[in-house]
Parts: structure tokens; sequence; C-alpha cells
């Protein structure tokens, strides 16, 4: 089992930027794929980002393309989220899970696919 912990969220304003952090410990980080998971109050938990164990493969939600970047640095097990151009809908609290994964390559957006999560960081972002 891996434990992860978030950092980096707060207050910011519209076309703000935020970078959080998700630190691993407990366990090999680069046996596992990473995501980035939000949710609303009174929403759904929604797929934001995702990377595989290498850091080369990378898919993103429609809703934040072009505006978050995730990244991760196998040598620190932790893995990044890059936030610019933030929007108000984009306020809630961020996850980060991991998924320990045999297979390089592989990159998850079901939240039921991960193993591990962490406690989340509040996002807010004020019009």
């Amino acid at each position: 089992q891996v434990q992860l912990v978030e950092s980096g969220g707060g207050l910011v304003q519209t076309g703000g930027s935020l970078r959080l952090s998700c630190s691993a410990s407990g366990s090999t980080f680069s046996f596992y794929a990473m995501g980035w998971f939000r949710q609303a109050p009174g929403k759904e938990r929604e797929f934001v980002a995702a990377i595989n164990r290498s850091g080369r493969g990378i898919v993103y939600a429609d809703s934040v393309k072009g505006r978050f970047t995730i990244s991760r640095d196998n040598a620190k097990n932790t893995v990044y989220l890059q936030m610019n151009s933030l929007k108000p809908e984009d306020t809630a609290v961020y996850s980060c899970a991991a998924k320990y994964t045999s297979v390089l390559h592989s990159v998850f957006r079901d939240p039921e696919d991960y193993d591990n999560w962490g406690q989340g960081t509040q996002v807010t972002v004020s019009s």
C-alpha cells in the first residue's frame, strides 16, 4: 500500500493558477500509475488527469485539456497537477489516486481502478 498526501490547494481568482502536489510514501512509487480526480459539493467524483508509470502516457478530461498539466517525478515520489486559467467551475476537492500496475504504459481514467487515495485538498476559484 502507498500513502498519499496532497498539498497546494487554496483560494484563487478566476484566471489564476495553482500547483497541486501529491507525495507518496510506503511503497515503490514508480510501480504506480497515478490520477487526479475532483469532487464538487453535490456532484459525483470526476476524472481530471492521469499519468502512467513512466510519465510519458497522459490523458486529460476535456474540461481541463489545455489548462491543466499532470506530471510526475519518480525520484521525489511526487505527482503534480499544474492548473492554469482557473474557472469557478474548477472549484472542488482534488484528490490524487494510485494504482499498482505491472504494465508500464497503462493509464487509468476510472476511479474504480485505483487502490489508494489521498485525503484531498480544497481548490476554490472565486469569480
